[in-house]
Parts: structure tokens; C-alpha cells; sequence
């Protein structure tokens, strides 16, 4: 765009010029003042315009080539946009320049506002991707931001050992003991709160004590050094289940779907014995064992029918209920009627009349199918079983069964 001054542009005239000899700036621009003079009336006299600020300066810029002069003339206008047309169309009058024969041809009338506005809306793309990028998170970012920072300070310290530990310890049937505080940290992050901290590997007498009154599940690293914090604690406490991080990661490192997954295969520590006296074997003895392994209180589903659709809905509901320690109730059309914690499931299902199914995080336990039975519940799942399905008349799905 060439300098303006004194007039604040709306169009820009831009003009080729073919001349048939070497003439200079000067010669141009008389012409084009001599030769337009008289032709558009007083109104659009061209030296008027000028001296009036409706039409800025003029620029040529030219070069000569081979004895003859090639260039541009551009033309600010502040007239409207009729005006600055006949003005643009009256250049095209000349015929001479200096001395010599010229052509002049009207290339463009350029709106400087469009131009104007299509650099405003290009820049303001350019700094909205900034903006967006790196400056101004989604709803959901902080959402889940504040929600993982609420979680991470309901850390505590529970028992006279004062292990880091979640809110929902005394509450839960259920118990996670991990390595440390920053698994702790981890599974809080990821809405388990029923997670304790061994804070080393030494056994204390707050873990034993959880041990003689809770279902104690040890989450462990996927390495050597995990094994060895199991193999320790089973020796002095009662514990129940075994799950371990994926090969080579830690507890504190893994992602939340690593995390219910580790959850969801975890075994009974019947189960790791067994292993470990077939590895123990000689070779053998160990080819000729012919055993279908199966976990303690938990079973096979073979006699209950469920649908494909039931299924899926009863696997997805297990699994958005894994460390919340929270129940779905059921009707027969699969709708969630409410949802409650699991310390509380056994006085909801005393209350209603009829209750299709029964979906929690815990053990389904002899207190749980007694009430269950009374109030004609269909199904009960949860993950996993300490009742045999003989003994309810409620059918039992644990988290092996979907």
C-alpha cells in the first residue's frame, strides 16, 4: 500500500503504464494532471481533489528497459466509489507522456477497508488459536482440574502409624493398600478413596488391624520388589486380593483405565499360592497337574440368562462404580433410580417394595442376599461373591461373570 498523507484512503487506484521512450517521475505526473485537466468538470478537477485532501499523493515508480519505461502510478482516493472509478477511468485518457507515446491501463480500484477487514479477521484467527491453545482451557480442563485438586487434598493420616490414606477407610468394606503416599495420591486423583499407604514396606500394626475387619486387596508395582511386599504381608495379616500395575510401572505413574483394570483382574491370594507350590514342583510333576483354575468366591456364570444388552449395561455400570464405593438401584427397563453409597445400600433396599437389580462396589455378602431376597431383587452384581448362588434366590454376577 503506498504512504497516504494528507487523505485517509477508501480506494487505492493502481495503474500500468507502457511508455515508447525514457522519460522521469515528473513527466508522469504532469501528464497526468495536464491531459486530465477540463475533461471531468470542476468537481473533479484532479488538481482540486488534491489540494482538498480527497485525493492523496500520487506514487510512480518506473524502470526502463530496452529505451522504453515500464511502471505504476497509484492513486489514494478518499472520494466514493462512483467518483474514484471516473477518476480511474480518466488516466486511461493519456496518450503521451514527455515526449513520447504511452499506454496507461487501470489494473485494480482497490477497497482499502476490504483489504482492511480481511487482515483483521486473518490476524484474529491467528490470535485466537493462541488464545485458545495456550491460554484459556475448556470447561472440562477445569473441571477435571479442580476435581483431581479437591480429590488430592482429602489425603489424610489414619491409625495411630498415621498412614497416608483417603476419606472412605472406616466406611468401606473394601480396602486398597498401596506402597506409598504417592500412589495414594494417585488413586485419590482418580476418585478411589478407600486407598492406605504402607509408607514403606514394613508391615504396621494399623494395616494388621484393617486386616481382621476389612476385604484387604494389596496393589502392588509391576515389579520384583511388589511380589516381595506381598509375599511380607501375607505372612504377618489377612489379606484377600493381589492386583498389580502393568509389567515395569508403578502404582503412582499409572492411568486411571490402568488402574480399574489392575482392579477388575485382581486374585485371590489362594490363587498366587497355588502358583507359586506348582512352581516350586519339578518339571514333571508340574506337566502332569490337570487342574481348572478358578478363584475362591467367585464363579462361572452358566444358569443365569442374560441378554447382550444386559450384559453391557451391567458391565458399564461396574465398572463407573469401581472405587466410589457407591450402588445403582435398577427397575426392569435397566433405568438407574437412584444411587446410593454402599454403607447405605442395606436400609434402600428395606425401603422399596421391588428391586429389579442391585449394582455395587463391594462384596456380595449373607447380609446383603438376605434383604435382597425379602425385597425380590433379580439380580445382584457386584465385584465379587462370598455367598454361593444356591444360597440366595437372587441371581450373582460378579465382575469375572461380564
Amino acid at each position: 500500500m503506498a504512504k497516504i498523507s494528507p487523505v485517509s484512503a477508501k480506494y487505492i487506484v493502481h495503474t500500468q503504464i507502457q511508455i515508447e521512450g525514457v522519460v522521469d517521475r515528473p513527466d508522469v505526473i504532469g501528464a497526468i494532471f495536464g491531459q486530465t485537466e477540463g475533461l471531468l468538470g470542476s468537481d473533479l478537477e484532479l488538481r482540486e481533489l488534491q489540494r482538498s485532501g480527497r485525493i492523496g499523493r500520487i506514487e510512480v515508480k518506473s524502470e526502463t528497459r530496452a529505451g522504453k519505461t515500464f511502471g505504476t502510478i497509484i492513486i489514494p482516493s478518499s472520494l466514493d466509489k462512483a467518483e474514484t472509478a471516473i477518476i480511474a477511468a480518466s488516466l486511461e485518457t493519456i496518450q503521451r507522456i514527455g515526449p513520447c507515446n504511452a499506454r496507461v491501463r487501470i489494473e485494480k480500484i482497490e477497497d482499502v477497508r476490504v483489504s482492511k477487514r480481511n487482515f483483521v479477521i486473518e490476524r484474529a484467527k491467528e490470535l485466537l488459536k493462541v488464545l485458545t491453545d495456550s491460554v484459556l482451557p475448556d470447561s472440562q480442563e477445569i473441571t477435571d482440574e479442580v476435581a483431581q485438586s479437591v480429590r488430592m487434598m482429602e489425603i489424610t493420616e489414619y491409625g495411630k502409624d498415621r498412614l497416608p490414606a483417603g476419606p472412605a477407610i472406616d466406611e468401606s468394606e473394601d480396602v486398597i493398600v498401596v506402597e506409598g503416599r504417592a500412589d495414594v495420591l494417585n488413586l485419590l486423583k482418580h476418585g478411589i478413596k478407600n486407598v492406605i499407604g504402607l509408607n514403606g514396606t514394613s508391615t504396621t500394626d494399623t494395616i494388621i488391624e484393617l486386616g481382621k475387619r476389612k476385604v484387604l486387596t494389596v496393589f502392588v508395582d509391576g515389579d520384583r520388589g511388589g511380589d516381595l511386599i506381598v509375599k511380607g504381608l501375607a505372612n504377618v495379616t489377612e489379606i484377600d486380593y493381589v492386583s498389580k500395575a502393568p509389567d515395569g510401572k508403578e502404582v503412582e505413574e499409572i492411568t486411571k483405565k490402568e488402574i480399574h483394570k489392575a482392579l477388575r483382574a485382581r486374585i485371590t491370594v489362594e490363587q498366587i499360592n497355588i502358583e507359586s507350590q506348582q512352581m516350586q514342583m519339578p518339571l514333571e510333576k508340574q506337566n502332569n497337574i490337570k487342574e481348572v483354575k478358578v478363584q475362591p468366591q467367585q464363579r462361572i456364570i452358566s444358569n443365569v440368562v442374560l441378554s447382550t444388552q444386559q450384559k453391557q449395561n451391567f458391565k458399564r455400570m461396574l465398572d463407573d462404580l469401581i472405587g466410589t464405593r457407591g450402588a445403582y438401584i435398577l427397575d426392569e427397563e435397566m433405568n438407574i433410580l437412584g444411587k446410593v453409597p454402599t454403607s447405605e445400600l442395606i436400609p434402600t433396599i428395606k425401603s422399596l417394595n421391588s428391586v429389579f437389580a442391585v449394582v455395587f462396589d463391594g462384596t456380595i455378602n449373607r447380609d446383603i442376599t438376605n434383604i435382597a431376597d425379602r425385597a425380590n431383587v433379580k439380580y445382584l452384581v457386584g465385584m465379587d461373591s462370598r455367598v454361593r448362588p444356591n444360597d440366595t434366590r437372587a441371581d450373582i454376577l460378579v465382575s469375572n461373570d461380564l
